[in-house]
């Protein structure tokens, strides 16, 4: 009868086993001392080697030869429990025998000493499933076992046994296996079996597994089953659901040309070829898992679990973006495969998912954002007399922006309170103010048949307000090929939508290429000088004060925003 290859090559003495070092050293030690406790917890994700160490340990304490920590594996016990038909190691299942009557029984049978070999062994597996009351009727057992009792507790949850227990047992916490020694292990197996595997096949097979070898055993012996003799990565991807490199390389390629559109036709080629969008959401947090670490670490073997393909065409990808939009990108990626779980449209979440991963690319981080609104530093200027009148500022003046309600207030406020006489004399001499800033003339009015008029209603119709609103503040002329733009500061990020090109298209029926020229506007700056307050009144001048620094004003002319109270700090 066949035997799947998990059990065919389960590990019989601690050379064997893959990984797990810190385990294997401290029982050879303490066999070889003979200081073997009577209760041992072992932990650890599944399919790491817990329930086969117990084994191996029940092997090496009652080998004929032993206790030794090379069991001969020849003797009658040897091959006994390595059949599973020896009375002296019990196995028992806490899935199914979790009630405190089987613990009351299984306290019953440790009095009686071993049959034949020199050790009782319990190997409890699933031991976190055992109820409290039934632990507590094995509690007294396993702090005082006879001489010839060794309990050994294996549990994917050790947080579930209660302390009482885990403080009479040494506790050891198995890791998951490295993938580079799981391909070498699945490697050796299949040179024993004699199938030929590709290394990018045997990849995908550890990736599968997440660190635990009997499934990726499990997988291995599938893809043994459905593609013979030679294992070919193309196949086996398409056996396990997962997806390659070219697939994911298609998301990559659309964040890069913050195409949209892009990302709709993935998810319909995903609808359409019948795959699984949740297992696509998975692999792709993976992906951007991998670019991340490779962007950071580079090609460390132990951190990038890949090939060595694939690594190098993940340090090629990651190239393309900065670690802070890998990082945007795992995160929203890890939301989407969370929300895909209970979606009961589960393709309209997977499309809103990769747009917004689109729209993640565009975003400017905060301090760049702040770092924009210190003013240019002025031109070197020659060494002039200390008389000289001092340069003009390096700084232009906002985008058009009406006066926010504090300013407007303010206006109505000046214009209550009646204009004070002035005295003369020294007193009376005040500075003179300093010449404004050069600045663009505003846009002119729409007309008909005038460009920008035909592009604002055909933008209005669609309630495409933000944009129309930028071509109403913007000059706009064409000229052969293209056409010719002059827009605020403040507008030039929406000249770079998508959708304007295809608003160009429509509205004069062809494609035009669009030459962006940023210019200013003085009409913020007038408005400010209508509502400037007069002398004489300390808490508007000093709002006078801020609102004229050129910080501020770069300020609200990158981030926006209204003035509505200033307050001296030195009061």
């Amino acid at each position: 009868m066949y035997q799947v290859i998990a059990r065919k090559y389960r590990p019989q003495s601690f050379n064997d086993v893959v990984n797990q070092e810190h385990v294997k050293t401290t029982l050879e030690n303490a066999i070889a001392q003979g200081r073997i406790a009577h209760g041992y917890i072992f932990s650890g994700q599944r399919g790491t080697g817990k329930t086969t160490i117990a084994r191996i340990l029940a092997r090496c304490l009652n080998c004929v030869k032993g206790p030794t920590a090379t069991p001969c594996g020849e003797c009658a016990s040897c091959l006994e429990i390595t059949a599973g038909g020896t009375v002296d190691v019990i196995e028992i299942d806490a899935a199914s025998n979790r009630g405190i009557n089987e613990m009351r029984e299984l306290r019953e049978n440790v009095r009686y000493q071993p049959a034949r070999d020199r050790y009782k062994i319990f190997i409890i597996d699933e031991a976190h499933q055992i109820t409290n009351e039934a632990f507590n009727a094995l509690l007294k057992t396993i702090e005082e076992p006879p001489p010839w009792a060794v309990f050994v507790l294996c549990t994917t949850e050790a947080h579930k046994i209660p302390a009482t227990i885990a403080s009479r047992c040494q506790h050891f916490s198995f890791r998951s296996v490295d993938f580079e020694d799981l391909t070498k292990r699945m490697a050796w197996i299949c040179e024993q079996e004699g199938i030929e595997a590709e290394p990018e096949a045997l990849a995908v097979l550890a990736a599968a597994g997440e660190g635990s070898v009997r499934d990726s055993l499990s997988a291995l012996d599938q893809a043994i089953a459905c593609c013979g003799q030679k294992l070919v990565a193309g196949e086996v991807r398409a056996l396990l659901g997962a997806f390659g490199l070219e697939s994911l390389e298609k998301v990559t390629e659309a964040l890069a040309g913050s195409d949209s559109r892009r990302m709709l036709e993935v998810v319909d080629e995903l609808e359409r070829n019948g795959h699984n969008l949740q297992h696509f959401a998975r692999e792709l947090s993976r992906y951007f898992r991998n670019l991340l670490v490779a962007r950071i670490a580079g090609p460390d073997r132990r951190l990038l679990a890949a090939s060595d393909a694939q690594r190098a065409r993940l340090l090629e990808i990651a190239g393309q973006f900065s670690e802070e939009d890998l990082t945007r990108y795992l995160a929203l990626s890890l939301d989407l495969f969370r929300d895909l779980q209970f979606s009961l449209q589960p393709r309209f979440h997977l499309e809103i998912g990769l747009v917004r991963l689109v729209h993640a690319g565009r975003l400017v981080s905060i301090e760049e954002a702040l770092a924009g609104t210190a003013p240019a530093p002025p031109p070197p200027q020659a060494v002039r007399p200390a008389a000289a009148a001092p340069p003009a500022s390096a700084y232009s003046a906002p985008a058009p922006r009406g006066p926010s309600p504090f300013e407007l207030d303010r206006a109505k406020k000046t214009v209550a309170r009646p204009p004070e006489p002035q005295s003369s004399g020294a007193n009376a001499l005040a500075p003179a103010p300093s010449p404004a800033p050069a600045a663009v003339p505003a846009a002119a009015p729409m007309t008909a048949g005038d460009p920008r008029q035909q592009l604002h209603t055909w933008l209005m119709e669609r309630e495409m307000s933000h944009l129309a609103d930028a071509i109403e503040n913007s000059a706009i002329s064409i000229a052969g090929g293209e056409i010719n733009v002059t827009a605020p500061k403040s507008y030039s990020l929406y000249f770079k939508d998508k959708t304007l090109e295809q608003a160009i298209r429509e509205v004069f029926g062809r494609a035009l290429r669009i030459k962006l020229t940023v210019g200013e506007s003085a009409a913020p700056q007038a408005a400010l000088a209508a509502v400037k307050p007069p002398a004489g009144d300390d808490d508007d001048e000093a709002a006078a004060r801020a609102l004229a620094n050129p910080e501020v004003q770069r300020f609200r002319e990158v981030l926006g925003g209204e003035v509505r109270r200033v307050r001296n700090l030195k009061d």
